[in-house]
């Protein structure tokens, strides 16, 4: 098995190396596409500051440890099975990028025979960094982080994702929210940057974050981050999370259960 501290150090600096390129393009311009030739919707934004982010990262962490696995959103197809394995999400939160709200991330995950050992999660713009390494706790900005303590879901506040198809599982999660609602939680946000948004359950911000779709890079490495922060993150029915696409309910550990009951419910 890898060091942890230089899996740690190569995650550090392949997140800075694809916070370079975005922030380039965040000052100079950027021409976005969409995903629509590949299966995408119209909506669903690519640009060659995702590719060239992804190339960035790819190229720090090949050049430490060049028989690594990659996964990563732009077509890179590692092989979940590989003993070593790094899941890259060179640009979560495109369309916040697109329309210039500074509010996206650089994310980075190794995974030793198939279980997440190291996070990287890195804002480029304003500089917030969070990481995390299996059984050493989570961190931001270098402090320890832990969720929100406490059972009382009328005290929280949740957060949300909606996946880019806007039909049944659109409206299923607009009933899930309606059902927080009722629970008389603070209040709802849904911030489109699913890594940023697992770090916000870590740090206490949010009690409960949930989404009935993610990629496996949107979550690899925040899943770590809440999970050395104390907080308990599953598929939103309650099954384990792998490394496949599926629905993610983050929460504190005292918030789980009863934020479970909802998300479950209304499952598409």
């Amino acid at each position: 098995m890898q060091d942890h501290a230089r899996i740690l150090e190569v995650a550090c600096l392949a997140a800075a190396a694809g916070g370079e390129v975005l922030r380039h393009y965040w000052h100079e311009g950027v021409t976005l596409r969409d995903k629509t030739e590949s299966g995408g919707k119209s909506y669903d934004l690519v640009s060659d500051a995702d590719v060239e982010s992804q190339e960035a990262v790819a190229k720090a962490i090949l050049k430490a440890f060049p028989d690594h696995e990659l996964l990563g959103e732009e077509d890179l197809v590692g092989d979940l099975s590989a003993e070593h394995l790094w899941v890259i999400d060179p640009l979560d939160g495109t369309n916040n990028f697109a329309h210039h709200i500074p509010h996206f991330a650089v994310s980075i995950a190794y995974f030793y025979r198939g279980q997440p050992v190291v996070g990287v999660i890195q804002n480029p713009i304003t500089g917030d960094t969070y990481h995390a390494v299996a059984g050493q706790g989570a961190w931001f900005q270098g402090e320890p982080i832990q969720c929100m303590p406490g059972s009382d879901l009328s005290k929280a506040l949740v957060g949300c994702g909606f996946y880019y198809d806007r039909g049944q599982m659109m409206q299923q999660t607009l009933k899930a929210i309606e059902h927080f609602f009722v629970q008389n939680i603070h209040g709802i946000r849904r911030f489109g940057t699913a890594s940023l948004d697992l770090c916000h359950v870590a740090r206490g911000i949010f009690g409960i974050f949930f989404e009935y779709k993610l990629s496996p890079w949107d979550f690899a490495a925040g899943q770590l981050v809440v999970q050395e922060s104390g907080g308990k993150i599953t598929q939103a029915n309650g099954e384990p999370i792998g490394l496949e696409p599926c629905s993610v309910l983050a929460a504190a550990a005292g918030l789980y259960d009863e934020a479970l009951q909802i998300t479950k419910q209304y499952h598409p």
